[in-house]
């Protein structure tokens, strides 16, 4: 949303739309407000318009009533007429006796009241002219005032409504302050914790690797060496989360033709070792000759942290099935699943859905980075309790 780029800040799906909300209802209320306010100020403008009218029409009834008694006095039957109104008169039983209007109305209960842009003024004379009871009296509005109180609630209306976004603007990047606070805290957190840990991980990775496996005959021994294998590829997937998060900004793509089943079948055996702990099999049907040019270290993360959530959300003997063809990559697991309401919060940064599984809900956010910045198009289908199943296509 625009209004939420202009505070220049970043926020998750979920966040966003608790801001989008917020801004609807407040315009809703700026709206029904207006409405309201407009409402009463044309009603008040009506009523002093008639009331206006009313003098007039109280002149006009005098004058036309004196003639009609001229007329009972001079014995004259030529009924009066006035290029300024028109008339109607009434006997006592509401009946029409002589009229100039084109639709006389019998409606007499108001002494003053509106129809067809027209206004009415009802006036009971003394007994003149073939017993009259009831005069008439109607002119025809020019609606200027109307006109007039349009634009007067069109003016101030837009004037209003354009003051009362700008306190919404300030009321909410008020509002935005203490969470734009607490992203900045962790944002901050995390790139301390990054760099403290870059020598160690380099450290214990790097002599890890050193350590001939083969040759070392003590079966207890090449467990503890597996564990603190697993143990330092995951806080080195941690780490190298936490790294690209921080300089996301700053990496310079270097892309080339990259043939994704070599690096798959790379990223398997990078994680056998993860996988075996939690007896978990990973199967895989994958197409020669499927060549993406990107970023390899890009396509390795983005497959990396959809294998690490597969294992670190799978169950215990569980399995994962790796598709590749020439028109996607389909990563599935036998694991916990995800609730649909959860799944368009999926790839929100520092989403969990699972607190006994550890992780700070990054992964999957540059996951969504990385398919974002290659228009790769991304899908997640899952069931509570039977899979997750992650497509990305091109």
């Amino acid at each position: 949303m625009s209004v939420l780029k202009n505070l220049d800040i970043d926020l998750p799906q979920s966040e966003r739309k608790t801001l989008i909300s917020f801004l609807s209802l407040y315009i809703f209320f700026i709206v029904i407000i207006l409405a309201f306010t407009s409402f009463m100020y044309y009603g008040s403008q009506k009523e002093l318009k008639i009331q206006e009218k009313k003098l007039l029409l109280n002149e006009y009834a005098n004058e036309f009533i004196t003639k009609l008694e001229n007329i009972n006095i001079q014995k004259n039957n030529q009924y009066p007429k006035d290029k300024s109104f028109t008339t109607a008169v009434y006997n006592s039983e509401y009946k029409l006796i002589h009229s100039t209007m084109l639709n006389p109305n019998n409606s007499l209960e108001d002494v003053v009241y509106t129809d067809n842009f027209a206004i009415r003024y009802i006036k009971n004379p003394k007994l003149y002219y073939l017993d009259t009871q009831y005069v008439v009296i109607k002119i025809i509005e020019d609606n200027k005032w109307l006109n007039n109180t349009i634009k007067t609630i069109m003016i101030f209306g837009t004037i209003a409504f354009i003051f009362m976004l700008i306190i919404g603007y300030f009321l909410l990047k008020l509002f935005l302050k203490p969470m734009r606070d607490s992203i900045e805290l962790l944002d901050t957190f995390i790139k301390d914790t990054t760099h403290e840990l870059n020598t160690p991980i380099s450290t214990i990775v790097a002599n890890i690797e050193m350590i001939d496996i083969a040759k070392i005959e003590d079966e207890k021994l090449i467990k503890k060496i597996n564990r603190i294998d697993i143990g330092a590829k995951t806080i080195s997937n941690i780490y190298n989360d936490l790294t690209y998060l921080i300089l996301n900004n700053k990496i310079i793509s270097h892309n080339t033709m990259v043939d994704l089943k070599y690096i798959i079948q790379q990223r398997i055996e990078y994680f056998q070792t993860l996988s075996k702990i939690k007896k978990i099999t990973i199967l895989s049907e994958l197409d020669d000759d499927v060549i993406l040019y990107i970023d390899e270290k890009k396509i390795s993360k983005l497959i990396d942290n959809i294998i690490s959530n597969a294992i670190k959300y799978n169950k215990i003997g569980g399995t994962i099935e790796i598709k590749l063809t020439k028109e996607y990559l389909s990563i599935k697991d036998s694991g916990i699943g995800i609730s649909d309401e959860n799944i368009s919060l999926l790839f929100d940064r520092y989403s969990r859905f699972n607190n006994s599984v550890g992780g700070f809900g990054i992964g999957l956010n540059i996951v969504k980075m990385i398919c974002d910045e290659y228009n790769l198009d991304i899908k997640v289908k899952s069931k509570l309790e039977k899979y997750t199943n992650i497509i990305i296509s091109w």
